[in-house]
């Protein structure tokens, strides 16, 4: 059964019949544009990479405590989960009030950005309509979101931003509405999901395109023998997008198969965008490297604010989860790291912000060799701007059946709320503080909505 992680078909079809409009990109000509040719972009550019954990990661295994009363928490709570003790298993960094906290091993590629003041943890971050209690959430007397722990709903609502989950639009898409005027003089999509057509993309004003690194968008994509065939086929593919129809849906599909097609062009025709990182072959190593390319590309199309989509998914580890989990992270952090490491070498490292999400996070109790589905969750963040080196937000008691427990199996009630996560990008990023509600409409029932994790 294929993972809920998209919108559906009649949702896409509907929000890309303003696909054209927002792009223009069959119009801008931009199928010649190179990387190496393009003019230096200006230093007022930036981007946001949100990289989703699709399945629901278990962070209680992605960020440990390593000493004292919460150690031994853990370790009761989580039993046969618990990642053992040694630097070959646990990967040790520490909080600047000096409090220590381990890392997931398969995080390798990433820790040595943390005393390098470049990667951070949001610790139990999850959807809130407000700051809520154990005695709130059991008693009911405070709003919920709705459907907690159904992977369908909960994608919805993390990348909707929306504790009730109405999906009409994303919260990057929201922050892309917020800050067009950055890119009033491009028409090339600010908004790109690499992991297909993604929620969190899509505002109410700017619409998401999505691609799918090495797939071909292009007429010979499919083989056609002898070259006269290959290109009556394309022909007739350009006659039957350049017809104009009469009906919008008709119409809308047309030109975001134009679009796409000189986007893929372009992207094909750039190879690495003749940056010397090299990314790993993995499914997420290649969607950030395309991310990079688009970046790499800012200078021809004049773009000052994106943002991106990529996903991995198989964190829904209801068994055999330590390897499982220590695999995907492995892939996540290699990926991640090859990424910075082009923003680097681009000269954008201060200007891009990559951060990790996924629907909720996982019992601290086992259920066999996996755990449950959860509600909060601990996430990273990464990038020049990042005040790395630290833990922001409030661990919580991973005492089970305690003050931030829903019940006795550590499904543990958020201390911090997603508004509060990404109105901080979002203000990073360029998002008026008049316009912050606009975004998070939950963010005035939060007495801290920016924590300065990055600026």
């Amino acid at each position: 059964m294929q993972h809920p992680s998209f919108v559906s078909r009649r949702s896409f079809l509907q929000k890309t019949s303003l696909l054209a409009a927002a792009t223009g990109l069959g119009r801008l000509g931009l199928l010649n544009a190179r990387a190496q040719s393009a003019p230096a972009a200006g230093n007022d550019y930036k981007a946001l990479v949100c990289v989703f954990m699709l399945g629901g990661n278990d962070g209680h295994n992605l960020l440990v405590p390593l000493n004292g009363s919460a150690l031994a928490a853990y370790r009761q709570a989580r039993g046969s989960l618990a990642l053992p003790d040694g630097s070959t298993q646990v990967l040790p960094v520490s909080a600047q009030n000096g409090v220590p906290y381990g890392l997931n091993s398969g995080l390798a590629a990433l820790h040595p950005l943390w005393a390098q003041g470049k990667l951070a943890a949001i610790a139990n971050v999850g959807l809130l309509v407000k700051p809520t209690s154990r005695p709130q959430y059991l008693d009911a007397t405070v709003g919920l979101p709705s459907n907690l722990f159904s992977h369908s709903d909960q994608v919805i609502a993390m990348q909707a931003g929306d504790p009730h989950g109405s999906g009409g639009s994303g919260w990057a898409g929201r922050i892309a509405d917020a800050t067009r005027s950055y890119n009033a003089a491009a028409t090339f999509p600010p908004a790109i999901s690499f992991a297909g057509s993604a929620l969190f993309c899509s505002g109410n004003i700017v619409q998401s395109t999505s691609l799918i690194p090495g797939f071909n968008l292009a007429a010979d994509g499919l083989a056609a023998w002898p070259a006269s065939a290959a290109a009556a086929r394309a022909q007739a593919l350009q006659e039957v997008i350049g017809l104009n129809s009469g009906l919008s849906l008709v119409q809308a599909a047309n030109d975001v198969r134009a679009d796409g097609l000189e986007l893929n062009g372009m992207l094909t025709g750039l190879g690495n965008g003749n940056l010397g990182t090299a990314f790993p072959g993995t499914a997420i190593g290649q969607q950030l490297r395309q991310v990079a390319q688009i970046i790499s590309l800012r200078g021809a199309t004049g773009m000052k604010r994106q943002v991106f989509f990529c996903a991995l998914g198989g964190f829904d580890t209801h068994s055999i989860q330590s390897w499982t989990q220590m695999d995907l992270l492995r892939q996540l952090a290699e990926g991640m790291a090859a990424f910075y490491q082009a923003t680097e070498e681009m000269g954008v490292a201060d200007r891009v912000t990559t951060f990790t999400a996924s629907e909720f996070g996982r019992s601290l109790q086992p259920s066999g060799s996996g755990s449950d589905h959860g509600w909060g969750n601990h996430h990273l963040i990464l990038g020049g701007a990042v005040h790395g080196g630290d833990l922001y937000g409030t661990f919580p008691d991973l005492s089970l059946g305690g003050p931030d427990d829903t019940g006795n199996r550590g499904v543990l009630i958020p201390t911090t709320s997603l508004d509060q996560f990404g109105a901080t990008c979002a203000r990073w990023f360029g998002v008026a503080p008049a316009d912050l509600a606009s975004v998070f409409p939950n963010l005035p029932n939060f007495a801290t909505p920016d924590l300065g994790f990055v600026g």
